[in-house]
C-alpha cells in the first residue's frame, strides 16, 4: 500500500518522539510519505495532490480536527468518489478529536495508530457522509466558496466562542477545556444578538424557523468532548445519515443555565430539548439566513462573518479506514 502521511508539527497532544515513533510503526506496514505541513491550508493542498494522483492508496492525518479538515477538504475538491478517491486515516493528536473519536478510535495516538494497522491488516473500512456548506445563490455570500466539514458547523453563538478560542490561541494561550468555557461566559456576556435572535432557517417543504440565536450542526454524535465526556447536542446525528441541526431561539441567563445543564447531561437517548429548542434529524438541503453579519464555524475551525450559508447532507462522501 502507498500512503501519504500528513503530520501537523503543532498537534498539542503528540511530542516529535511520539510523532517519530508512530511514522515507523506505519512505515514497516506501507510505503509511506511523509510531509509535514508548513503554513495554514497545507494540508488541504496535500489532500488534493492525492486526490489527483494515481500513486497514493492512503491518506493519514496526524493532527487534530482542523487537520482532519483540511485534507477532506483537499480530497474531495473534484466531489465525492469513493472508490476511486484515495481513503483516509486518521491519528488524533489535537486536543479533543471528535472526528476521530466518533469513528470509534482511541484518543492515545500510539493507540489509534495500532488500531489503524489492525484495521488495515483486517481490510476493515467504511464509507462516511459529510456536510456541505456553501454561499446561497442570489446573497452577497454565494461566491463563497463551498466547504466540506465532518462532524459539525455553527452560526451564531457557538462560532463566536470558537472565534475567541482562536484569538487566545494566537496569543500563545493553551487549547484547553477551561479556555474553551471561559470564553463561552465571554460570549454570553458580550454577545448583542442573543436576547433577539436574527437567524431564519429554511428548508423544502416546511415553514421557516426563526428568530434563532444559535445554530449548530451535526453530522454525528457526539458534538464534542469535554475531557472524556461525550457531549450530545444532537443525539440521532450519524455518518450514515444526513445533517441533524441544534438552534435555540432564547439565550436568557436562566435559559442558558438550563440548557447548559442539559448538555453536560445529555445522552445517546436524549439531548437539549424544550419551548425553545428547535431539533431537526436527517436533513439534505435547508439554508440559514442572518439579519446581520454572524460568525461560522467549521469542525472547530471559524471562518469569518457570514449573512446566509446552504448546507448539504452528502451520504457515501469518503471511505475511512476504521
Amino acid at each position: 500500500m502507498r500512503a501519504l502521511l500528513v503530520v501537523n508539527p503543532a498537534a498539542t497532544t503528540t511530542s516529535a518522539r511520539t510523532r517519530d515513533v508512530l511514522i515507523h510503526a506505519l512505515a514497516s506496514e506501507m510505503k509511506l510519505e511523509v510531509v509535514t505541513t508548513e503554513y495554514r491550508g497545507h494540508a488541504r493542498d496535500l489532500g488534493r495532490g492525492a486526490a489527483d494522483s494515481d500513486d497514493i492508496d492512503l491518506v493519514v492525518a496526524l493532527g487534530g480536527d482542523g487537520t482532519v479538515n483540511e485534507v477532506v477538504n483537499g480530497l474531495l475538491h473534484r466531489g465525492p468518489d469513493p472508490e476511486r478517491l484515495p481513503g483516509l486515516a486518521v491519528v488524533p493528536g489535537g486536543s479533543t478529536n471528535v472526528f476521530a473519536r466518533a469513528l470509534g478510535l482511541p484518543n492515545d495516538a500510539v493507540e489509534a495508530t495500532g488500531a489503524l494497522l489492525d484495521a488495515l491488516r483486517e481490510e476493515r473500512e467504511r464509507t462516511v457522509g459529510l456536510g456541505l456548506a456553501a454561499g446561497t445563490p442570489g446573497t452577497e455570500d454565494e461566491s463563497v466558496p463551498a466547504r466540506w466539514f465532518t462532524f459539525c458547523a455553527g452560526l451564531g453563538f457557538d462560532a463566536g466562542v470558537v472565534g475567541r478560542v482562536e484569538q487566545q490561541r494566537e496569543l500563545g494561550r493553551r487549547s484547553t477545556h477551561a479556555l474553551y468555557l471561559r470564553q463561552v461566559l465571554r460570549q454570553f456576556l458580550d454577545d448583542p444578538h442573543r436576547r433577539r435572535g436574527m437567524i431564519t432557517l429554511e428548508r423544502p417543504g416546511a415553514d421557516p424557523v426563526s428568530d434563532l440565536v444559535l445554530s449548530i450542526i451535526c453530522n454525528t454524535s457526539p458534538w464534542t468532548f469535554l475531557g472524556n465526556r461525550p457531549v450530545y447536542a444532537t443525539p440521532k446525528a450519524s455518518f450514515d445519515t444526513g445533517l441533524d441541526v441544534l438552534a435555540l431561539s432564547r439565550m436568557s441567563t436562566p435559559a442558558v443555565a438550563r440548557y447548559a445543564t442539559q448538555l453536560l447531561t445529555s445522552s445517546p437517548e436524549r439531548g437539549p430539548h424544550g419551548k425553545h429548542a428547535v431539533t431537526l434529524h436527517d436533513l439534505t438541503d435547508f439554508t440559514l439566513h442572518s439579519k446581520v453579519p454572524l460568525p461560522l464555524q467549521m469542525d472547530g475551525d471559524h471562518l469569518g462573518l457570514r449573512t446566509s450559508v446552504t448546507f448539504t447532507g452528502v451520504r457515501r462522501a469518503l471511505r475511512v479506514i476504521v
